[in-house]
């Protein structure tokens, strides 16, 4: 019960983080489409840290949820502790490595002076460090011997990795607003994503036909979810599949949504090649402009 009310707690913060830059994002683009630049932090209207202050409390959770993980006493990794310390280890300095960006895009918005990180450097060290998260899941997916929970970490690893790739193209390019936005909508598909490995890990009634968890360990523990039979294994993973692609269409709904709504918030102002000339209705309108034509004598047609 503890690992789904933690998977929850992460897909609850994954999804807030990726709504408020969406929304911030789309704003800021609509505003002034000519001087936009993608940020890695937008400040909250009154609490201007906020946004921040939240994260970096998500990240010291998550880092001590790691540390406890490590000293479980029935890992099912490979039936082996030494490799199941290991990997909590790996994930919590990872985790670690966020939360020092954090406190330092922190650092830098308060004092400038003294810290003054560049948003395209902020954007590659997020680039690199989400590119080492996805190695690391991507070497936890290997390790399982849950078939489940294998392709679970395996599909996190891929979003990791787009992350990374979308983070590299804002370094290069900030004023790409569709890089942004999407980096926004990975996170919610993150969020989406880790509601469903919690559910259909620790959650028995989301649990696919064939598979079940074990009932001689500790709840929660990791490879504790087994599918016997390879028909199983085959039937879960397209389960898992089907639900991947679900939660990606429910995000190119929530991104049509946000824009749509910030659209008409904020408003958008088309501007043309050519605009109309004021016109009024009655010579007698106060705002009426008169546009008066020399005439031209002494010419021939």
């Amino acid at each position: 019960m503890g690992s789904l009310v933690y998977q929850m707690m992460c897909s609850t913060a994954l999804m807030s983080l990726g709504l408020y830059h969406l929304i911030s994002s789309t704003r800021n683009y609509l505003k002034s489409p000519h001087t936009y630049a993608a940020k890695p932090f937008h400040p909250f209207p009154r609490l201007r840290h906020l946004p921040l202050y939240l994260i970096i409390l998500s990240l010291l959770v998550a880092v001590a949820h790691r540390l406890i993980l490590s000293a479980d006493s029935d890992p099912l990794v490979k039936g082996a502790t030494p490799v199941h310390l290991f990997l909590s280890l790996q994930s919590a300095a990872i985790l670690f490595l966020f939360l020092l960006l954090s406190l330092s895009l922190l650092l830098s918005d308060s004092s400038p002076s003294l810290l003054p990180l560049p948003s395209d450097l902020s954007f590659a060290l997020l680039s690199a460090l989400f590119l080492l998260h996805s190695s690391l899941q991507s070497s936890q997916s290997s390790l399982q011997n849950s078939t489940l929970e294998a392709k679970c970490l395996s599909v996190s690893s891929q979003l990791s990795a787009l992350s990374s790739l979308l983070c590299l193209l804002l370094a290069a390019l900030p004023r790409l607003f569709p890089a942004d936005a999407a980096l926004a909508a990975v996170f919610c598909l993150r969020a989406l994503w880790e509601l469903q490995t919690g559910l259909s890990l620790y959650a028995d009634a989301f649990i696919p036909d064939g598979c079940h968890r074990l009932l001689d360990v500790k709840s929660g523990v990791q490879g504790s979810t087994q599918c016997d039979l390879d028909e199983s294994k085959f039937r879960a993973v397209a389960v898992l599949d089907l639900a991947f692609l679900l939660h990606a269409m429910f995000v190119v709904l929530i991104i049509l949504v946000t824009y749509a709504i910030v659209a008409k918030t904020v408003g958008v102002r088309r501007l043309g090649s050519y605009e109309a000339l004021p016109t009024s209705s009655t010579p007698s309108d106060a705002n009426h402009t008169h546009i008066q034509m020399k005439a031209l004598t002494g010419t021939q047609a």
